[in-house]
C-alpha cells in the first residue's frame, strides 16, 4: 500500500472515498465542520436523529455526496476522545475493511482532528499508515483458492498545512516499516519445509542484489567448527538441514562510524530436540525464526530509506530436531567465547545459538547490540501477547529502546537482570547450565546471554509472545519488532 499526505480544506480533496473520523460527546471537529457545511447540515442531522453515533469502531458509508469533492464519504466512529493506540487501532482496522469491499483503489483520511494520547501528527500518521497496512495483509500462496484482491492501494493523509511535513516524512517511514514488517511476515508464515536455514540465507542474498550498499556472507558449518561455535552446531545436530550463520552489512554513513547491531534468532522449526515439546499446537514453532525474520524486516526498512547509519545483522539460522544424532541433555559444549555449558534442556536452545552469535558480533566493534528472539514461554506469562520482555546490561541503551517501542506504538517493558540471578545458571560440571530452573525463566535466559556480551552495551528483545499471533482464525506473525527496531535506528541517526 502507498502512502501520501496532502494539506487541502476537506471539502476539496478529490478522492473516491473520503474516511472521516468523528469523536461522540463533542462538537465536530473544524473538517467535519466544513464537511456538514458543505452537505448542508448533513453529518449533523445524521448525528442528532441517532443514525450515527460515533460509537468506538463504528462505520456509515454514504455512498453518493453531493457538494464536496470527495465521491464517496465514509464516516467512523471514534468514541471518546482521546483515542488510546489500541482504539485508534481498531477504527483504522474497521474504515480499510469497509474501504477494501469498495471498487477503489485510493482513499484519503482526514488527521486533522484525530486526539490521540500523547501522539503528535507524525505518530499517528505513522500508527495509521502501519495498522491499515496489517489490515491488508494477506498470505494465501498456498491456498488454492484465492479470495478477490482488494484493489485499494493508496492511502492519503490530509493534514494541516503546518503538519504536512511531519505528515509526508510520517508516511515515508510508514512506507518503508510497512514493507518490513509484510517480509517478516511472509517468512514467519511459511511452513518449516519451506523455510529452513538455508531459506533464510538466500532471502538475505537477495536482498544484497536488490540493494547496492548490503553486502551478505553466510557461514556453513565448516567455517562455524573453524570459528569453534561449539553452541549453535550442537542445536543443529539432530536436523538433516545444515544451520546457517547470515551476517548483513549496511553501509549507509559515510564515514566508518561504529556500526548499530541486531543479532535475531533462527530456528526454523523446534521440536525441542530430546527434549520434546508437547504435539498440540508445535505447528506454530514455524514462528521460532521471527527475531531472525525481524531483522531481514528492518534491514529492508532501512534499505528502503537509505538512512546515513551504519548497521550489521545476524541470523542464527538452524532446526531443532531430534535424531539419534542430536544433542542429549546432559552434554557439554564449549562457546565460541571459550565457556562450557551443560545442556540440561535441550529446549532451550534459542539463547545457545544466539550466544555464539553475539560473541561473533564482537569484531565489528558495535555502538550497540541488540539480539531479537522468541525465547521464553516464561516471557509471555509473565507480559501477555502484547508486551515484549527487555533485559539489558546498558541502562541508558535499555531507555532508548524502551522509548523508541513507546514511539513506534511496538511496546517493551523492562524486566531485572539482577547478579542474584545468576547463580541459578551454576552447573557441578560445566561454566554455565542453559536453564535456570522453574522460576523466572525470561530473567534467567537474559542471564545466560549476559555471560557474553560483557564488551559492548547489549538489549535482549523477548518477542515470544508479541511475533506472532497464536491460534484461531487470525494466526500469523505479526511483523514485530520490526517498527521499535526501526524507531530506534532512526533515532540514532
Amino acid at each position: 500500500m502507498q502512502f501520501t499526505a496532502i494539506t487541502s480544506p476537506a471539502q476539496q480533496v478529490s478522492t473516491e472515498l473520503l474516511i472521516l473520523p468523528i469523536f461522540s460527546e463533542q462538537p465536530l471537529s473544524n473538517s467535519a465542520a466544513a464537511l456538514n457545511q458543505a452537505l448542508n447540515n448533513q453529518l449533523q442531522t445524521l448525528i442528532d436523529q441517532g443514525d450515527f453515533t460515533a460509537s468506538a469502531a463504528s462505520t456509515l458509508l454514504l455512498p453518493a455526496v453531493q457538494g464536496i469533492a470527495a465521491k464517496r464519504l465514509l464516516l467512523v466512529g471514534c468514541g471518546k476522545a482521546p483515542l488510546s493506540d489500541a482504539a485508534t487501532r481498531k477504527l483504522v482496522s474497521a474504515a480499510i475493511k469497509s474501504a477494501k469491499t469498495l471498487n477503489i483503489t485510493k482513499a484519503s483520511l482526514l488527521v486533522d482532528g484525530l486526539e490521540v494520547k500523547q501522539r503528535d501528527c507524525y505518530q499517528i500518521t505513522r500508527l495509521i499508515a502501519e495498522e491499515a497496512n496489517s489490515t491488508l495483509y494477506v498470505f494465501d500462496q498456498f491456498k488454492s483458492e484465492k479470495k478477490p484482491a482488494t484493489q485499494l492501494n493508496e492511502l492519503e493523509f490530509v493534514v494541516a498545512e503546518a503538519d504536512l511535513a511531519a505528515a509526508e516524512q510520517a508516511a515515508s517511514h510508514a512506507q518503508a516499516i510497512a514493507l518490513g514488517m509484510n517480509f517478516t511476515k511472509d517468512l514467519g508464515n511459511l511452513p518449516g519445509n519451506i523455510c529452513h536455514p538455508s531459506y533464510l540465507a538466500e532471502q538475505a542474498q537477495q536482498l544484497a542484489k536488490d540493494y547496492a550498499n548490503l553486502s551478505v556472507e553466510v557461514l556453513d558449518e565448516q567455517a562455524m567448527e573453524s570459528l569453534g561455535m561449539g553452541a549453535l552446531l550442537a542445536v543443529a545436530k539432530g536436523s538433516e538441514q545444515p544451520p546457517r550463520l547470515v551476517i548483513m552489512q549496511y553501509t549507509g554513513a559515510k564515514d566508518d562510524s561504529q556500526p548499530l547491531a541486531l543479532v535475531g534468532k533462527g530456528i526454523t522449526f523446534d521440536t525441542g530436540g530430546i527434549s520434546l515439546k508437547p504435539g498440540a499446537g508445535m505447528d506454530e514453532m514455524k514462528y521460532d525464526m521471527c527475531g531472525a525474520a525481524s531483522v531481514l524486516g528492518t534491514m529492508k526498512a532501512v534499505l528502503e530509506l537509505q538512512l546515513p547509519i551504519n548497521l550489521v545483522g545476524v541470523m542464527t539460522c538452524a532446526e531443532n530436531m531430534p535424531s539419534g544424532r542430536a544433542t542429549r541433555p546432559g552434554d557439554i559444549v564449549t562457546t565460541m567465547s571459550g565457556q562450557t555449558v551443560e545442556i540440561l534442556n535441550t529446549d532451550a536452545e534459542g539463547r545457545l545459538v544466539l550466544c555464539d552469535a553475539l560473541t561473533y558480533v564482537e569484531r565489528f566493534k558495535p555502538k550497540a547490540v541488540i539480539d531479537i528472539a522468541t525465547l521464553t514461554g516464561a516471557c509471555l506469562v509473565a507480559l501477555g501477547d502484547k508486551t515484549s520482555g527487555l533485559l539489558g546490561n546498558d541502562e541508558e541503551l535499555i531507555q532508548q529502546v524502551l522509548a523508541a517501542g513507546k514511539t513506534a506504538g511496538d511496546v517493551a517493558w523492562q524486566l531485572p537482570l539482577f547478579d542474584d540471578y545468576q547463580e541459578q545458571l551454576d552447573s557441578p560440571f560445566a561454566d554455565i547450565a542453559n536453564i535456570g530452573g522453574r522460576f523466572a525463566g525470561t530473567i534467567t535466559a537474559a542471564c545466560f546471554l549476559s555471560r557474553f556480551t560483557k564488551n559492548y552495551p547489549w538489549a535482549h528483545l523477548d518477542v515470544a509472545g508479541t511475533a506472532w499471533i497464536s491460534g484461531g482464525a487470525n494466526k500469523g506473525a505479526s511483523g514485530r519488532p520490526v517498527p521499535l527496531l526501526t524507531q530506534f535506528v532512526l533515532d540514532n541517526l
